[in-house]
């Protein structure tokens, strides 16, 4: 038997895993906590934000929520990996990568 990403809990045996734990559908990020292994974070300082948008669509477990405004708001660590690529996107320098200090 196969497990979504969603019906996984404590319970579910490793045996019913798939194998090598694959995920065999999209949009998991949502259900599932990616970031507490991050070692290292990013920052926004909203003064050097330009609101580009730029760092949104490169995230990929979408830590960048968009307002109703269609602003970008401060990050979800909930998801977040610490994979630095939104620091990499921004062309204003407004997101640094920083140590997480748990």
């Amino acid at each position: 038997m196969s497990y979504k990403a969603s019906e996984m809990t404590a319970d579910v045996k490793w045996r019913d895993l798939t194998p090598g734990c694959n995920i065999f559908e999209g949009g998991t990020s949502a259900v599932v906590e990616t970031g507490d292994w991050r070692t290292i974070k990013p920052v926004l300082d909203m003064t050097k934000c330009k609101q580009c948008l730029l760092c949104v669509p490169v995230c990929p477990d979408m830590s960048i929520p968009m307002t109703a405004e269609g602003k970008r708001g401060e990050f979800n660590y909930f998801f977040c990996k610490g994979c630095g690529i939104c620091a990499n996107a921004c062309p204003f320098g407004a997101i640094t990568m920083v140590k997480d200090e748990k």
